[in-house]
Parts: C-alpha cells; sequence; structure tokens
C-alpha cells in the first residue's frame, strides 16, 4: 500500500488540536461517564462491558486488518505495531471490558470513543507499515529501547491500577471507595498515570508525528480528569489522604 503522508500530517495535527480542544473546553466539566455522568442526562446508555468492548475494538482491529492485507509491510514497523499498541487495545479490549464494573455508558460516548478508536488505529497502523522508515540499527538505538522500556513499565503501571480498582467492588456494586496499593499511595489518578507514560514511551520509541499526536491527544483527554478524580474523592471522602496528588507523584 502506498503511504499517505499528506493524510497521515493531517490525522495527526487534528489530533493535537482535538486535544487541545477538550483540555480548554473541558477544564471545568468532565466527559459524562463513570463518575461524571450527569444524573439528569436523558442519554441512552449501554452496559459498561459491552461499551467498552465495541468501542476499544476498532483500534486492534484496523492495525491487524492493515497486516493482513498489505503485500510488504515495513517488519520493524509491523513488531513495533504488535508490540506496543496492538497489546495495550487488546489488553483493554478483551481483559479489561470484562474487568469492569462501571455503571451503563451513555450510547454517544462510546460511538464518538469508538470512531476516535477507529481512525487512530488507522492512522498509526498506516503509518509503522507503510511509511516509517527504519534503519537496520533502529531496534539497537537508545531512543527504541528506552521507549519500550517507558511503554511497558507504564502498562504495567496501568494494568496493576485497574486491578486495584476493579478488587475496591463487589460484584454488583457500584460505590466509590478510596483506592489503595501501587501509585495510589501517592496519585489518585494512578491508571491515567500509567497510561500517559505508555504513549509517551510509544512516541519514542517509534519517533513518529502520529505516535506524539496520540500522546499529547492522551494527556490532554485523561490527565485533566485525573484532575478531576482527585478533587471528587476529596470533597466525597473527608479522611482522604492529605498528601496524595492527582497525577505527579509529590509535584502535582
Amino acid at each position: 500500500m502506498h503511504c499517505y503522508r499528506d493524510l497521515v500530517n493531517y490525522l495527526s495535527c487534528g489530533m493535537i488540536l482535538a486535544g487541545l480542544w477538550h483540555l480548554v473546553h473541558h477544564r471545568k466539566t468532565q466527559t459524562s461517564y463513570g463518575r461524571h455522568m450527569r444524573l439528569s442526562s436523558p442519554a441512552k446508555t449501554v452496559p459498561a462491558r459491552l461499551a467498552w468492548f465495541l468501542q476499544e475494538m476498532p483500534a486492534l482491529l484496523f492495525p491487524l486488518l492493515l497486516m493482513l492485507t498489505s503485500h510488504t509491510p515495513s517488519s520493524m514497523g509491523k513488531y513495533l505495531l504488535l508490540g506496543t499498541f496492538c497489546i495495550h487495545y487488546f489488553q483493554r479490549t478483551f481483559v479489561y471490558s470484562l474487568m469492569t464494573r462501571g455503571s451503563p455508558y451513555p450510547l454517544g460516548v462510546m460511538v464518538a470513543a469508538g470512531l476516535f478508536c477507529s481512525v487512530n488505529g488507522f492512522l498509526q497502523g498506516h503509518y509503522l507499515l507503510h511509511c516509517a522508515q527504519f534503519d537496520e540499527e533502529w531496534s539497537a538505538g537508545y531512543r527504541y529501547k528506552t521507549g519500550l522500556l517507558l511503554f511497558y513499565i507504564g502498562m504495567a503501571i496501568n494494568v496493576h491500577s485497574d486491578y486495584i480498582l476493579h478488587s475496591l467492588r463487589k460484584p454488583g456494586e457500584v460505590v466509590y471507595k478510596i483506592p489503595k496499593g501501587g501509585l495510589f499511595e501517592h496519585v489518585s489518578g494512578a491508571n491515567y498515570l500509567g497510561e500517559i507514560v505508555e504513549w509517551f514511551g510509544y512516541a519514542v520509541a517509534t519517533w513518529s508525528l502520529p505516535a506524539l499526536s496520540f500522546a499529547v491527544f492522551s494527556l490532554c483527554f485523561i490527565g485533566p480528569r485525573a484532575c478531576h478524580h482527585h478533587r471528587f474523592y476529596q470533597e466525597k471522602f473527608k479522611d482522604y489522604p492529605k498528601l496524595r496528588k492527582a497525577l505527579i507523584p509529590f509535584f502535582f
């Protein structure tokens, strides 16, 4: 397949702008799902497990389809795609979606997230398979090794934090409790911190505009959500740890 470089650049810049727009327009309120669900909203909802499965699936499906339909994809790009982006979305699609015990999910939010995952899955897959130029020394370089190290550290934090949150609830419960253990001892948004580290590690490993744009979008989208979670905990629990920060241990 031919590299559509202009399309890649347009989509990457658009993702950065979308992230910045979200950062500006959601300073005071968050997207209405989970604990920030507006009770007065008449929106149709979908069971949380089904919603997470359907919205995350395109980010895994599009890269895999691109690999299957491509005649001469970049071998290094394929390994990077499978080892980072696809492994994350496999976990989100087939593991996290079964673990979650969240409240019903707004249909509109699910559709919007699914569309984003579709576009992003195509963008990351197409770039790594058909546009990226990796030389023979790439896998021995410090950017590749540092990026992968950051990615897997971030993924470990993310998965472990999700497990802690999952363990707080018994089946059928929808109450919120103070998370303890792991990086939750230092920040309220440990799961979000892990995911942000993941995608900046992915950006370093691939050294690409599409990966950087996704990392910036993730920071702009879930960074503020971590701050709102922190505020939610402080308002709900009078005994919430005073030294715990929102997103960055000891600082913020």
